[in-house]
């Protein structure tokens, strides 16, 4: 059995979380742009069948936290909000490994939280779709970006395509009509603070030295794959599991070979879990 529980940071962020009747460890899930937790209720689902509590919080400005929509205000407090959900969950659950799985931007906070300073000890790390590719942006959004995201943070700046989040029509039907998400184009301060910590991510990728586990659609148009070959490249951990799913799109868990994808991650946190 499934207990679902919920409350807000000390910032006002919201948070759920889903909790087996016998927990043997604890994941932390961090959502991408323009989404929220409340999208990987199946995942956090799968993961408590296999004895997980998982726990999510909408980023700043994203699904029931406050902010201007789509707008996270700076890396800094999003990255602080994982941090301190981290430690929430790991309070309840004290004496289990814990996890952290990030996808998409998620995978990019994912990564700069893991390479700072958690507050809290983290046995390994999930990085799915992680966005360490500046592709989507024009060279010349690159360069003005900070100078936007200064005087203009919530100016519309890049169009996401919905299309591209998966093969399976329902997802992509749900996406859109799901009034937490965000159908607008991506906030100038959003892209800003994502651009600089791209920029800086390949020094700090050489801290990370715990076991990872990197996966990505093959034909993901949003991220391309090159970024998650640079993840696991690039890292310092001994212990990198790299999976590219061939003809995926960009959210391997939301795929109609979301069950293989969802296996092989829980396979890899039964096996790094003692």
């Amino acid at each position: 059995m499934t207990t679902h529980t919920d409350g807000h940071l000390s910032t006002g962020q919201y948070w759920q979380g889903w909790v087996p009747d016998e927990v043997t460890g604890v994941v932390v899930l961090v959502h991408g742009l323009h989404e929220h937790g409340g999208r990987y209720a199946h995942v956090a689902e799968r993961l408590t069948a296999a004895g997980y509590a998982s726990y999510a919080a909408d980023h700043p400005g994203h699904g029931r936290s406050p902010g201007s929509r789509g707008n996270i205000g700076s890396m800094a407090a999003t990255v602080a909000g994982v941090d301190e959900l981290a430690g929430l969950a790991l309070g309840r659950h004290a004496g289990v490994p814990l996890f952290v799985y990030g996808h998409s931007m998620g995978g990019l906070v994912a990564a700069q939280h893991l390479t700072g300073s958690p507050s809290v000890p983290v046995r390994g790390a999930v990085l799915s779709a992680a966005a360490l590719d500046l592709s989507s942006a024009s060279p010349l959004q690159q360069k003005v970006a900070p100078v936007l995201g200064r005087l203009l943070p919530d100016l519309g700046v890049l169009t996401l395509d919905a299309d591209a989040v998966s093969r399976d029509p329902a997802v992509v039907a749900a996406y859109r009509a799901d009034p937490l998400n965000r159908m607008g184009k991506v906030r100038a301060r959003t892209g800003a603070e994502m651009i600089t910590t791209v920029a800086a991510m390949p020094e700090r990728l050489r801290r990370l030295t715990m076991p990872v586990l990197v996966i990505h659609g093959g034909a993901d148009r949003l991220v391309p794959p090159a970024a998650s070959e640079f993840v696991a490249s690039t890292v310092s951990s001994a212990d990198v599991t790299h999976t590219v799913y061939d003809g995926l799109f960009h959210e391997p868990h939301n795929e109609p070979e979301r069950d293989r994808v969802l296996d092989d991650v829980v396979g890899w946190l039964d096996a790094h879990r003692v």
